[in-house]
């Protein structure tokens, strides 16, 4: 569903982002890269969702080449980046066709992210956690076979955090699209996805690919989730030894 091939990208000011990357998510797939900051994670995100080009190589989605934003991939970020003046049926709504049943299908995915009763209400009037629902509602509305989350959930605080985490696999049970997420929360990529990428170097290659064998929902005290907090922590530390911005 989402591949990499030798994807490279170099910014004007000379800055090499990645270089060489070879990723595949397969259908259905959760994945979550982690690494250090300023590795490439965000880089790699935007090249997936069309947002930057590569320097170098492809990327494909659903099949295709990436040589622009389309609708096959919804975009969460760190940030919801709701329009103040626009409800939050009317933010979950922007942007879509009328052939898509705009009341129809908005009002499906409000209630599949638990604010059915808010539909109405404006992004003033909503706590920074129902203001990420909202975003993710808006980045699946159109049912996208690939979801993209750049640190959905790091600007919030941690009880909020682990809530939406749990959210977030409830909501993703609904037609279970392939997911690529940054992270730099280990918890939280353990907890949510299939396969933890560690990125790291210069410029951020593919250190590590761990496997997460563990039924959801996954307790944090197992102590297989503490084999495996030990394991990406270890690559992690690793990367960032051998991490040099350049």
């Amino acid at each position: 569903m989402i591949e990499l091939t030798g994807v490279s990208k170099r910014y004007p000011s000379g800055h090499l982002a990645v270089s060489g990357i070879d990723l595949r998510v397969e259908r259905h797939e959760i994945v979550a890269l982690i690494g250090p900051s300023g590795c490439g994670k965000s880089t790699i995100l935007r090249l997936v969702a069309g947002l930057d080009q590569p320097t170098a190589g492809q990327a494909q989605v659903a099949g295709h080449r990436v040589e622009g934003p389309d609708r096959s991939a919804g975009i969460v970020f760190q940030q919801p980046r709701l329009m103040p003046w626009l409800t939050v049926g009317r933010n979950v709504a922007f942007g879509l066709d009328p052939v898509d049943g705009t009341p129809t299908a908005t009002s499906e995915v409000i209630d599949r992210v638990g604010l059915g009763a808010f539909a109405d209400a404006l992004p003033r009037e909503l706590s920074g956690g129902m203001a990420q629902r909202v975003a993710i509602a808006r980045a699946l509305v159109t049912k996208p076979p690939v979801l993209l989350l750049d640190e959905p959930f790091s600007a919030l605080d941690a009880f909020t955090r682990i809530d939406l985490q749990t959210h977030l696999l409830e909501v993703w049970e609904w037609y279970q699209p392939t997911t690529l997420l940054v992270t730099h929360d280990i918890d939280e990529a353990l907890v949510l996805a299939d396969r933890v990428i560690v990125l790291g170097g210069t410029p951020g290659p593919i250190r590590a690919d761990i496997t997460v064998d563990l039924l959801r929902p996954r307790s944090r005290s197992d102590p297989e989730f503490h084999r495996l907090q030990d394991l990406a922590m270890g690559e992690l530390g690793r990367s960032r030894q051998a991490y040099q911005p350049m």
